[in-house]
């Protein structure tokens, strides 16, 4: 994980939310609809708790979302290094953290998954290897990885935003032919970019049409969780990544009873 990687360049702004007064019905049918174990609890925009399956065992006996909800939340921001949200993650033991800006509004969210999809940002074989046996073993497939071009237009992106100046960067390389592979997953006839973002973003801007790319090819047709994540942010194309714009600054804060700490 490079020490240049900011949330903003990570996170889904699509944000899953729910108020404080949906019932805990409601949440148990929202979670079984979308394989979400918990939820970022916003009144007027500004977040106000959070609510996990783990409050709703813990405080039996509660109706509604206020009831049960954690109202000590740690959050980040947009601009704070990757880097240190994932130790925050880790050492307190979240999946994941709230993004807000500097008037605290709840802007996106970033999880482990997006700590995870840092870690092999400048592919090598050796990370790519590391992926497939992740893979492998988390959905019960084979696979094999082969070193290919594929198609810019084909590409399926799980990252919504990207930074600009690793996006000049990547432009730069791309320029002079310096550019490293990108890693795509290919489950189906689909091509999901799991890394390279940044090179598969300047590429189509350049007008380039194809791009190098470890493809690490699935034995059968499974829908990845990282497809649904994309769907859920409206990802079909790279065309609708987006730049990202330098804002605030900040590593973690804390909101304790709906108030900022």
């Amino acid at each position: 994980m490079s020490a240049n990687q900011k949330v903003k360049d990570y996170m889904s702004t699509n944000v899953i939310t729910v108020s404080p007064d949906q019932t805990l019905e409601e949440v148990k049918k929202l979670m079984r609809e979308t394989d979400h174990d918990g939820f970022p609890v916003v009144q007027d925009g500004n977040i106000i708790g959070i609510i996990t399956t783990r409050d709703m065992v813990l405080r039996e006996g509660g109706r509604y979302v206020r009831d049960v909800m954690t109202k000590d939340v740690t959050v980040t921001f947009p601009d704070t290094r990757l880097i240190d949200a994932a130790r925050v993650m880790f050492r307190r033991g979240f999946s994941r953290l709230p993004v807000v800006d500097r008037n605290m509004r709840l802007i996106g969210i970033v999880t482990i998954t997006d700590v995870i999809r840092s870690h092999i940002e400048r592919a090598t074989p050796g990370k790519v290897k590391k992926l497939q046996e992740s893979l492998e073993k988390l959905y019960g497939v084979k696979s094999i990885v082969r070193l290919g071009k594929v198609k810019i237009s084909e590409l399926l992106p799980t990252q919504a935003k990207v930074h600009p100046d690793e996006f000049r960067g990547r432009e730069y390389e791309l320029k002079r032919g310096l550019a490293e592979p990108v890693v795509v997953i290919k489950t189906g006839d689909r091509l999901v970019l799991v890394d390279g973002h940044h090179r598969a973003l300047a590429a189509k801007k350049l007008g380039i049409e194809e791009i190098d790319a470890y493809i690490i090819v699935l034995s059968r047709d499974i829908e990845l969780g990282l497809e649904r994540t994309a769907r859920a942010q409206g990802l079909r194309s790279i065309d609708d990544i987006t730049i990202a714009e330098e804002t605030e600054h900040g590593i973690v804060s804390e909101i304790v009873g709906g108030k900022r700490k």
